[in-house]
């Protein structure tokens, strides 16, 4: 699935790294937890979190993801919109909470991590 259709279909803004919308994502985690991100070993990956912060883009950083849904209707601060572009990441707003998120993504067919 393309981040172009993850946004489209989830009818959220994507706020950062519009030049990267047509990367492939092949699978979804959602967490509100940093420390779960961390463990995880996988490519071509969305994080779903409601934790709209600085710490959640220096997480991804080291985890290689390069897209980020923030769901529950969670703001982008200019402070993370700064690191996002300096490490080349895709930031979603979305208005949904975190469940309807991801039954939406995974009806429309993205595979969770495990």
């Amino acid at each position: 699935m393309k981040i172009k259709e993850i946004a489209k279909v989830l009818n959220a803004q994507v706020v950062c790294g519009l030049e990267y919308v047509d990367n492939e994502i092949t699978r979804g985690f959602a967490s509100d937890l940093m420390s779960d991100v961390l463990t995880l070993d996988t490519d071509k990956m969305v994080l779903i979190t409601g934790l709209a912060n600085v710490q959640t883009i220096r997480t991804v950083e080291m985890s290689d993801v390069n897209c980020i849904v923030f769901v529950r209707n969670k703001q982008v601060t200019p402070q993370m919109l700064e690191l996002a572009r300096l490490e080349s990441l895709v930031l979603i707003q979305c208005e949904y909470s975190m469940f309807k998120a991801v039954g939406i993504l995974y009806a429309a067919g993205l595979l969770p991590v495990y």
